[in-house]
C-alpha cells in the first residue's frame, strides 16, 4: 500500500473553502502511479479513470490522506484503488473519495511491458479482484 498526506491549504480550495475536485484528482493520480510503479518496477502511464466517486467534501485546514493499493493485474496493465479520507484536528476522519485507476506498465522502449502479477490473498482482495474483472469487461465492451 502507498499512502500520501496533504493539508488542505488556501491554494487548494474554492470560494466556499472546499477542496477543488481537480486538486484531489491530481493527488489521486500521483499516489496511484507510485503504487503502480512500486508493483511493476516500471514506468507507468494512466490509461483510464474507471471510477471516481466524491462522497463528501474536504475543507480548508483538514488533512487529506490517500491510500492506494493494487486490486487487479493483467499482462501489461493493472488497476489501483485509491481511498481518500479527510481528517480533522480532533482526529475524526471520513471517506471523501474512492477512485479506480488503470495503468499500463512501459518497458525500456516505451511499449507495454510485462511484470509480476498481483495474487490476491485475503477475502477482501479476492472480492476486489472479481469486481475489477467486471470493470475490465465493461471497459473492453465499451471499446468495441
Amino acid at each position: 500500500m502507498t499512502s500520501q498526506v496533504h493539508i488542505v491549504m488556501p491554494p487548494h480550495v474554492n470560494g466556499v473553502n472546499r477542496l477543488f475536485g481537480g486538486q484531489l484528482m491530481a493527488w489521486i493520480d500521483v499516489v496511484a502511479a507510485v503504487e503502480a510503479r512500486r508493483h511493476t518496477h516500471k514506468q507507468v502511464v494512466t490509461v483510464a479513470i474507471d471510477s471516481l466517486r466524491f462522497v463528501r467534501p474536504a475543507f480548508l485546514d483538514e488533512t487529506v490522506r490517500l491510500d492506494a493499493c493494487v486490486t487487479w493485474t493483467g499482462r501489461t496493465s493493472l488497476e489501483i484503488r485509491v481511498d481518500s479520507y479527510a481528517e480533522q484536528l480532533s482526529g475524526t476522519q471520513a471517506l471523501i473519495n474512492r477512485a479506480y485507476m488503470v495503468f499500463v506498465a512501459l518497458d525500456e522502449n516505451g511499449a507495454p511491458g510485462t511484470f509480476e502479477p498481483f495474487v490476491p490473498q485475503t477475502p477482501e482482495e479476492k472480492l476486489e479482484w472479481q469486481q475489477a474483472e467486471l470493470r475490465r469487461q465493461i471497459r473492453s465492451s465499451s471499446r468495441a
